[in-house]
């Protein structure tokens, strides 16, 4: 009981954090994967899709545009606001809903894919989040996840972040979706066919003072973190986060070009 009551406080601040910033403009920023998701499970037109930790909807915009009955939950009911305001400009039909991703509210086998992009990867309870995502899976269809990486660019940011503004006690490491072997203990017998495979998306800025400047003032976990820093604290912070953008940049003109790892899943409900 007392690990759960530990979930449930971690789960509080997380929500808290995600609704700070202007998660919107980050959201920019993993637009190309929606359709990778999709291409990687095969997605056909026709079926049942729920995207998983939605955000701004992404993931079930992209299905729906594949003609698929298609529906999102989110625990942050301002990112719903925004995916419903992005289906009503394209005139798509999106069942937005605000829910947990760790108590999803749909009866067993309801879905033809789960999918979820950089969303189930940020919950408490990881374990609690994998069932849920196969119980929501009917038999032979498809889950399919894109997550960061351990050793990637934003595993390394995540790092940083923890260095400087440690998570509260319990918090389960969210790159832990981005390596194969905990995945596939999540997972666990409920899935067959289970499979992997490693690549990236770029992404530019202006620069790395852009780059920091961007992430500490528009995405949750930053934002959050240099809140609680005193302001030798924030620039030390700033600093940081300016040196891991210079010494991942490949570009050579005053830009930034970075290659952000992540591990795309596919798996069969069994």
């Amino acid at each position: 009981m007392a690990v759960q009551n530990d979930f449930a406080e971690i789960k509080t601040k997380q929500q808290l954090t995600w609704s700070s910033g202007n998660y919107g403009k980050v959201a920019w920023l993993t637009v190309p994967l929606a359709d990778a998701v999709c291409d990687a499970v095969d997605l056909r037109p026709g079926s049942a899709v729920l995207d998983v930790a939605t955000g701004t909807g992404h993931v079930a915009l992209a299905a729906a545009r594949r003609f698929c009955d298609t529906t999102g939950i989110d625990y942050v009911p301002e990112l719903i606001e925004a995916a419903e305001r992005r289906a009503a400009a394209e005139d798509l039909p999106v069942d937005f809903r605000v829910a947990d991703a760790e108590d999803l509210p749909f009866d067993a086998a309801s879905f033809d894919y789960v999918l979820s992009v950089f969303g189930v990867m940020f919950t408490a309870d990881h374990q609690q989040a994998a069932n849920e995502l196969v119980r929501v899976c009917k038999p032979g269809g498809r889950i399919g996840l894109a997550c960061w990486t351990p050793t990637g660019f934003v595993g390394e940011m995540l790092k940083t972040v923890g260095g400087h503004a440690p998570p509260p006690a319990g918090t389960l490491p969210p790159v832990r979706w981005g390596d194969e072997n905990t995945v596939r203990e999540m997972l666990g017998d409920a899935v067959s066919e289970l499979t992997f495979s490693t690549t990236s998306v770029t992404q530019r800025f202006l620069s790395p003072e852009h780059f920091a400047d961007f992430f500490l003032t528009h995405y949750g976990p930053t934002l959050k973190a240099s809140q609680r820093l005193t302001d030798d604290g924030r620039s030390a912070f700033r600093d940081d986060l300016i040196a891991l953008a210079t010494g991942a940049n490949r570009a050579t003109d005053g830009t930034v070009i970075h290659d952000w790892e992540y591990l795309m899943t596919v798996a069969t409900k069994a």
